[in-house]
């Protein structure tokens, strides 16, 4: 891979044990560059080149830095990954530094070839993101004719080579009557499981804030989500939706059932946002945000090492201090179960701690 953006080696740092949180996920945005023009992208990618992207040494580095923090899913993205010449190298060396690595891909450039590199480089799981349940609707969130058909003869050869997969819609009006086609689509091709994404207003997604659903019809799409779980033998997670967290906690006291869930894995039900808690971002250039929404740059790795950003990071130690949330967000009895879109809150308010903007649940103060 072409580029001169290389990562800073770890320095001795004492490590102060109360700052650490589990790390379960980074997404890296291996590439920035992507063969489609997507309505909502939040890193408004298009065809490259991009500078400065992360060369092959600094990126097996990063790998190396992330596996000290501890073992969590690494989710190469973008952009597009499969446009990066290098992508399966650097998929192998996570694998065999005992990195649960998986990709995040639109799906229309495997092939067969690539199939089996991804197979052979030890991706365990792909996700490729279907916003319509038809041609005209996909295509048209997705910029490209013909994106749905190829996405689809993507999922296809991926599965043939033993790849399982999972869809990822991101809601918005425009699709909002077409939810519960696209999830059935996603059983009909044999998907393991459904992620659903609120439309979070950053990169081009900011063009179509118009197209955002209330806070209303947040709350009515959560509640029809948690109802597919006694429907569908799909995995069902919501992101960007951290109210989901709080709706599933509400309807099991109220149908008297216990309140468990998966706690490992890509599907994990954990808390609603794990920015900065459980997860960050690692851009195409190198900084870390506590998500790829969330456009706070918590450090540089080619000037900084990975493992000081995560313990160190000023932001970083703000979020994982519940205590710290503003308005009804703060007063909330869920907050540690929700903690509301930090980056929606950033975006609505230019503070990433104040109260959700999206959220029509008022807290009774009762600490739960």
């Amino acid at each position: 891979m072409t580029g001169n953006n290389t990562i800073k080696s770890n320095t001795a740092h004492p490590i102060d044990k109360r700052k650490n949180s589990t790390l379960r996920l980074v997404a890296w945005e291996i590439t920035r560059n992507c063969n489609l023009a997507c309505m909502h992208c939040r890193a408004s990618s298009t065809k490259g080149p991009y500078d400065r992207e992360i060369d092959t040494p600094g990126a097996l580095r990063l790998l190396d830095q992330i596996a000290e923090v501890g073992n969590p899913i690494v989710i190469l993205t973008g952009g597009e990954p499969l446009l990066r010449p290098d992508i399966f190298n650097v998929a192998s060396y996570g694998t065999d530094k005992g990195l649960r690595m998986v990709m995040a891909t639109n799906g229309t450039l495997i092939t067969k070839a690539f199939a089996k590199q991804m197979a052979d480089s030890g991706i365990k799981r792909i996700s490729v993101s279907l916003d319509g349940a038809t041609d005209e609707s996909h295509d048209s969130f997705r910029g490209v004719v013909d994106a749905f058909s190829e996405s689809l003869r993507g999922i296809e050869l991926a599965k043939e080579a033993g790849i399982e997969f999972q869809i990822n819609t991101t809601i918005t009006k425009v699709n909002l009557d077409q939810i519960s086609k696209i999830q059935e689509l996603g059983i009909k091709i044999g998907a393991v499981a459904h992620h659903i994404f609120l439309l979070v207003p950053t990169g081009r997604g900011k063009y179509i804030i118009d197209q955002e659903i209330n806070a209303d019809e947040y709350e009515t799409i959560l509640n029809w989500f948690y109802d597919q779980r006694e429907k569908t033998s799909l995995q069902l997670k919501a992101t960007c939706a951290p109210q989901y967290y709080r709706i599933l906690r509400q309807r099991a006291k109220e149908e008297g059932k216990p309140v468990t869930f998966k706690t490992h894995g890509l599907d994990a039900v954990t808390r609603g946002c794990l920015g900065g808690t459980g997860f960050c971002f690692v851009s195409h250039r190198g900084i870390v945000q506590p998500c790829g929404f969330l456009h706070l740059d918590c450090g540089d790795i080619t000037k900084t090492s990975f493992t000081d950003i995560w313990n160190n990071s000023k932001t970083f130690l703000s979020l994982r201090n519940y205590d710290n949330l503003k308005g009804k967000c703060g007063k909330c009895e869920f907050r540690k179960v929700c903690g509301g879109c930090r980056a929606r809150a950033y975006e609505a308010t230019g503070d990433h701690l104040a109260e959700e903007p999206l959220c029509n649940y008022q807290p009774t103060s009762i600490e739960k």
